[in-house]
């Protein structure tokens, strides 16, 4: 539900045919959005939403209005089903020849589904190792979950406005931050593990070796997938790892993480700051002080979160610190990787991890904002010097 991959048993030996259907329509319905898919529900059944339905479908969804609302929905809805229709298509070309035709069908459609929620769930029991060098799965896969992690506003503006100039500020800061982190981490990936003899030091040609760093470097923020063996992940690779499941994807998407538009306005604001500057402008528009500030909560909520985590962890777990970090924000991000840890976590550290893949798939923020009570203040304060830094 919360599309995060980390499992505690073997999701296609341990589950019967039904229960893999089960969890393939809980991912559905996790990375649609509850929201999304109560609207989706109740315009099937010929019920109206009502205005309270549609204000929390509007922050759902990251709107400034009701208008449309339901349009969008049904616009979502006809994107995903495209996308998971044809991903599937095009993974039973490889996997109907090795698994024959029911099964390869069944994986190929569990397989498309998954990876357009960013879930990162696999049938098979060593997830994707086997298709390491694959071209269709490491064309299909990526393509699927970068497509689902990258927002349906961005889709939106992009297939409905007819160019750069006419897109959103919130489009071209995240198309830009993804353009910038899939390099970074594709390069970075296969600069520290080119002579791991585990990962891809297993491969004898530079293609190979490309082909799994492209696929890992882009699953990181928040697919979960993996090709290679990540337990056996440099730890200098493990914490660049880390550090981009933190990051993420898209808001109103299925990536989890403290989103790239959070990321790069923190950028942003940090330059301004160094820099004198008293409003912050990308592209050509201001960024407001309120957005500036969202920023600050959601970055100081998740980094307590995740630190909270990681004690609770550590304090009743005898385990390597690393192995511990890494499963920790594998769930706040709604990732799914893991270093082999899952299957040594006691029962209270099961709970600790559902606990973090919940709030970090409906967001930190919503948990501030639903501890935090709105209140107009009845009095000015004279303004007082506070030393920073």
């Amino acid at each position: 539900m919360t599309v995060t991959g980390l499992v505690v048993i073997d999701t296609g030996a341990d589950l019967t045919l039904f229960g893999q259907g089960i969890v393939a329509f809980l991912i559905q319905m996790g990375g649609l959005g509850l929201m999304t898919f109560a609207v989706l529900i109740l315009g099937a059944l010929g019920l109206p939403v009502g205005i309270t339905g549609k204000i929390f479908l509007r922050e759902d969804l990251n709107q400034s209005s009701l208008h449309q609302l339901s349009q969008l929905v049904v616009t979502i809805l006809k994107v995903v089903l495209f996308c998971e229709v044809a991903g599937a298509m095009v993974l039973a070309v490889t996997f109907v020849p090795h698994f024959g035709f029911g099964p390869g069908i069944w994986a190929s459609v569990f397989h498309s589904i998954s990876a357009f929620n960013n879930a990162g769930f696999s049938t098979f029991p060593d997830g994707l190792v086997p298709f390491a060098t694959d071209p269709v799965v490491n064309t299909v896969i990526p393509a699927l979950f970068i497509v689902g992690g990258i927002g349906y506003v961005v889709l939106h503006d992009v297939f409905t406005r007819p160019g750069w100039r006419f897109w959103s500020l919130h489009t071209q800061i995240m198309l830009v931050g993804t353009a910038v982190l899939i390099p970074w981490s594709v390069g970075m990936f296969a600069y520290l593990e080119w002579n791991n003899p585990d990962t891809l030091g297993l491969f004898d040609s530079t293609l190979a070796r490309l082909t799994v760093s492209w696929f890992q470097g882009v699953t990181t923020r928040t697919a979960g997938f993996n090709t290679t063996d990540i337990g056996a992940l440099h730890d200098s690779t493990s914490m660049m790892v880390i550090s981009l499941m933190l990051i993420g994807g898209g808001p109103t998407s299925t990536a989890g993480g403290i989103k790239v538009t959070t990321f790069v306005v923190m950028i942003l604001a940090t330059i301004a700051f160094f820099r004198r500057k008293q409003q912050l402008h990308a592209f050509g528009r201001s960024i407001g002080l309120d957005q500036v500030l969202k920023v600050m909560a959601l970055t100081a909520i998740s980094l307590i979160l995740v630190f909270v985590g990681v004690f609770l962890m550590t304090a009743s777990h005898d385990g390597h610190f690393l192995d511990i970090a890494f499963e920790v924000a594998s769930a706040f991000g709604t990732v799914g990787l893991s270093r082999g840890y899952t299957s040594e976590l006691s029962e209270f550290g099961r709970a600790v991890m559902i606990v973090i893949m919940f709030l970090g798939r409906v967001g930190p923020l919503t948990l501030g904002f639903f501890l935090a009570t709105r209140a107009l203040p009845r009095v000015r304060y004279p303004e007082g010097k506070v030393y920073l830094g």
